[in-house]
């Protein structure tokens, strides 16, 4: 969670600090020290709930789970099992093929992370504690994900659905989002699933989607071969593209939840509720659809414009500058975002919130495209500039002297001159073969350097040669 201290204690969340920097005795489990349950955490585990359709529970209950591991100076995690939070929600998916599903969400609970272990050392384990008591949320859902694809869409939509409410920054190679997949297959027309295993340390949602289908693969050709399939917990290796046996599965009675003695249960009432609730924004899937009413969008760009709420932001600031904001006014801005924006923002590895063009400055291009001044080519050449010089485009096509030439008896008169000069594809065009009008507008083009309006050339040019 993208909260400046921890869970139960005033520590840093910094990302990136010195090993063993961000601690103090509560973190690191010292005797006698008090843990304090960060409010913040609770708001934000809250609205998740709300945005996932969860019912809240007005009283839950924070418990110890209890095992051993060298980053983990407790001895447990402070987290919740019987009384969780957010309980009984969904969110839906939209398959490939248009279809929607329904995916339950069993539990959302609290949870503190532990800290890392680093094993690149022949001869010994290095520890850093400074992840210990960072705040998580976990989120469990019903068995109702059917296949590897499916996986994929639930956990992009939680990414997406987590960005929007500006909880978790999603950032996988950070460790901000985690995933671990309990996998299990039954024969067709069986009620009761099979055995599961656990698949873990999968740091991609494709990694997550080729994990899966290795498993349940696997887990296919056991059976069929007469073999039983074991609870146990596997690591994925990207580079062999297995999973591989870690450890026997746990089960919750391995983990010894008790009610932690140093916490008063968390009590959230009705107006907390409300007041949270008021901070809920508009979510990706409302926001496509009203992209595609209001704006009158294909389902195309009204997907690629709502993956992330600063995106959608952008495109929406950006109609802000429209001067004619009709439906062509919102498809053309669309175009620029989804082509020439995205494209740079990909290439340079820039976040929409830093795109170095202000979202009214490509408004400001569109209308200038729009009522003719610029062609959508000089417009290419403006972009480009914009990502140079930081200017307005108003102000380039000025300095630059990149207005459209739209005067019909200037154009007329360098068409006439282009017609006279090249009599052979004259006679070619007159002989049927009209795809030699595409040289005769290069040729404008050039001697315009790109500036002639393009609708103007091509009718003068038809004109001058059904006379010549």
């Amino acid at each position: 969670m993208l909260t400046e201290s921890k869970a139960f204690c005033a520590c840093s969340t910094e990302f990136g600090r010195k090993p063993n920097h961000n601690v103090c005795p509560v973190c690191l489990g010292m005797p006698g020290v008090l843990p304090v349950l960060n409010k913040k955490l609770v708001d934000y585990i809250v609205l998740m709930g709300l945005a996932t359709n969860c019912k809240i529970t007005p009283r839950s209950v924070l418990a110890r789970k209890n095992y051993f591991y060298p980053d983990l100076p407790k001895g447990y995690q402070i987290s919740q099992y019987e009384e969780p939070i957010c309980q009984n929600g969904f969110i839906e998916i939209e398959r490939k093929d248009g279809s929607r599903k329904k995916i339950g969400i069993t539990r959302i609970h609290i949870e503190e992370d532990a800290g890392k272990s680093i094993h690149d050392r022949d001869t010994e384990t290095l520890i850093d504690i400074n992840r210990c008591g960072v705040p998580l949320i976990e989120i469990v859902t019903e068995p109702d994900i059917r296949s590897a694809e499916e996986a994929y869409l639930y956990l992009t939509k939680i990414k997406q659905i987590v960005t929007y409410l500006g909880i978790c920054d999603g950032n996988m190679e950070e460790g901000s989002l985690r995933c671990d997949a309990n996998v299990s297959v039954r024969e067709k027309g069986q009620g009761r699933f099979g055995t599961k295993t656990e698949v873990k340390n999968m740091n991609s949602f494709r990694y997550v989607e080729k994990a899966l289908e290795y498993e349940i693969g696997r887990q296919i050709d056991l059976l069929e071969s007469g073999e039983k399939v074991s609870q146990e917990t596997l690591l994925w290796d990207e580079v062999k593209g297995i999973a591989a046996p870690m450890r026997s599965k746990e089960e919750a009675h391995d983990y010894r939840y008790f009610p932690d003695p140093d916490l008063v249960p968390v009590v959230v009432d009705e107006s907390w509720i409300e007041t949270i609730r008021k901070q809920l924004p508009e979510l990706p899937a409302e926001r496509r659809d009203r992209f595609i009413s209001e704006y009158n969008l294909p389902e195309y760009d009204a997907d690629v414009l709502t993956v992330s709420r600063d995106l959608a932001d952008y495109y929406e600031a950006a109609l802000q500058t429209l001067e004619n904001n009709n439906d062509r006014g919102a498809k053309y801005v669309s175009n620029w975002v989804m082509g020439e924006v995205l494209r740079v923002a990909n290439e340079r590895a820039v976040p929409m919130s830093e795109f170095p063009i202000p979202p009214a400055h490509i408004g400001e291009l569109v209308n200038l495209i729009q009522d003719g001044t610029i062609s959508g080519k000089i417009a290419k050449d403006v972009f480009e500039f914009m990502l140079k010089e930081r200017k307005s485009p108003s102000g380039i096509v000025k300095e630059k002297k990149l207005t459209q030439v739209s005067d019909t008896a200037e154009i007329e008169m360098i068409v006439k001159q282009i017609t006279d000069a090249h009599p052979e594809q004259v006679t070619q065009y007159k002989e049927g073969k009209t795809k030699v009008l595409g040289f005769f507008v290069g040729q404008v083009m050039r001697a315009t350097k790109g500036k002639a309006n393009p609708q103007i050339v091509n009718n003068l040019i038809k004109k001058q040669l059904d006379v010549v």
